[in-house]
């Protein structure tokens, strides 16, 4: 690796600044992704600016309903807090399924979230692809096992993220610290898929990080995360759903679906969220128009080749279990 500038700012203002005192200046969270990146030599940092010491990245606050999670929260303290367990279980099964418990013990939720892709193309220091400035997705025509099945758009990555499939479901607010101060976007504006930005995979810019994350709950609610891999632990989701559903006076009210690694962005199932509206949960359990419509869900989907076709039947099938218990949670 080269040499490199190491910072540990103690607020968040100085840690804007000095990731725009150097164009090649990345911010430090766990940093479980970004050494295998520099490793791997995909970046070459001249300044690395760590938030461990920033005041206000850990902070863990809860207020009734309402939850403010800074995002150097570790992935073992979300899977540890028993209020969490109660009021949001799809965030603490995708945090539970990351890695190993050291992996956890060290990966923050904001990192987490800004994990750059495990495509073998753009890990490879063999492969000049689109991602790294190329003019070739080489997924496309090549191995493409682990690749999306939908959304690619010149470059076939899945975005690696379980916690972004959890929050995606639970309608997070993502918290922006840089250089012009805050801002607060709801968690679909935060990633961005290849059609928009072949490079980056969500929307912050030079100096910008993310600070918290904003969650809600209703008295009335369940939510639930399931994911396919093929190693027990170490390994990303071939598939993912994550289910959130809010009730009042017995129909639903708030519905969030999302699936995971099948696409380069969280992808989200509007089409099934907004049937669900308005329908009293009872009725939901038992509707054959429900049914097909989850089933033909994935209608759009173009797997590259037969070697990820599986992903279809895999990503409905993670999805009916997870509307099934979540459904039966609140029945």
């Amino acid at each position: 690796m080269d040499s490199f500038e190491y910072h540990r700012p103690s607020t968040q203002k100085q840690a804007s600044l000095l990731l725009t005192s150097s164009p090649r200046a990345h911010v430090v969270s766990g940093n479980t992704d970004l050494l295998g990146e520099m490793k791997q030599g995909l970046v070459h940092p001249e300044s690395l600016v760590s938030l461990a010491d920033v005041e206000g990245m850990k902070v863990f606050h809860i207020n009734g309903n309402e939850s403010k999670l800074g995002s150097m929260v570790t992935l073992s303290d979300i899977v540890d807090s028993k209020y969490l367990k109660v009021n949001f279980p799809a965030l603490v099964e995708a945090a539970a399924s990351v890695a190993t418990p050291q992996i956890r013990s060290i990966g923050t939720l904001g990192g987490n979230l800004c994990q750059r892709p495990r495509c073998w193309y753009y890990r490879s220091p063999l492969f000049d692809c689109l991602k790294k400035g190329g003019n070739k997705c080489f997924a496309v025509g090549g191995l493409d096992k682990y690749h999306s099945i939908i959304g690619g758009e010149k470059c076939w990555i899945v975005h690696p993220s379980d916690i972004a499939v959890a929050l995606t479901a639970l309608d997070a607010k993502v918290k922006i610290f840089g250089p012009s101060g805050y801002k607060n976007m709801k968690i679909d504006d935060f990633f961005v898929g290849p059609g928009i930005d072949i490079h980056n995979e969500n929307v912050l810019k030079e100096g910008e990080f993310v600070s918290s994350i904003e969650i809600s709950c209703d008295d009335k609610s369940s939510s639930t995360f399931l994911k396919f891999k093929e190693r027990q632990s170490m390994d990303f989701a071939l598939a993912s759903a994550a289910v959130s559903i809010s009730l009042a006076e017995g129909k639903i009210h708030r519905a969030g679906v999302a699936l995971g690694g099948i696409a380069p962005i969280p992808w989200r199932l509007q089409e099934i969220e907004e049937y669900m509206m308005g329908i009293p949960i009872d009725d939901l359990r038992c509707s054959d128009e429900f049914s097909a419509k989850v089933e033909s869900s994935l209608g759009d989907a173009k797997p590259m080749s037969e070697n990820n076709a599986y992903k279809i039947d895999l990503a409905i099938s993670h999805l009916k279990r997870a509307l099934d218990k979540v459904i039966q949670d609140l029945c």
